[in-house]
């Protein structure tokens, strides 16, 4: 098992040792939660479960939070709007973020048409910006706190 979360929280890691518990009982191996928490924890470089708890957060840093307003640039376009939702994703890394601008954004780049949109959903990171790129290889959503 290789897993490469950062930021790591005690909420990852408890993850990490669900996983681990599940591909051992896959196999026949079962082992316990507590001793699924001890080699996730020393494969993180604690000595024990113990530990890693006492040294990490309880839950991983989000960009932005719910009611927080906003600013930033979309498909290039810049905007102003109010965070509506934020979900963790599975990858413990990356976060859905849906903003709801204040004023409708154009996201088409063309002079022959528009495509306004008024609220969008975004994968992010912690640093709210988005893994993926537009054409020319800017982040499609990067978020500044107001």
């Amino acid at each position: 098992m290789s897993f490469s979360l950062d930021p790591v929280s005690a909420a990852s890691l408890k993850a990490e040792a669900k996983i681990l518990r599940e591909e051992r009982a896959n196999i026949g191996e079962a082992i316990t939660h507590g001793a699924a928490l001890e080699i996730v924890a020393r494969s993180h470089g604690y000595r024990d479960w113990n530990t890693a708890r006492a040294a990490l957060p309880e839950r991983v840093p989000t960009p932005v939070q719910v009611g927080e307003r906003v600013e930033g640039f979309y498909l290039g376009q810049p905007f102003r709007g109010l965070v509506i939702g934020v979900n963790l994703l599975s990858d413990m890394r990356h976060y859905q973020v849906t903003i709801k601008f204040d004023e409708p954004v154009d996201v088409v780049k063309s002079e022959l048409f528009s495509a306004f949109r008024q609220r969008v959903t975004s994968t992010v990171d912690v640093y709210g910006i988005s893994p993926a790129r537009t054409g020319d290889g800017e982040p499609q959503m990067r978020i500044i706190r107001s």
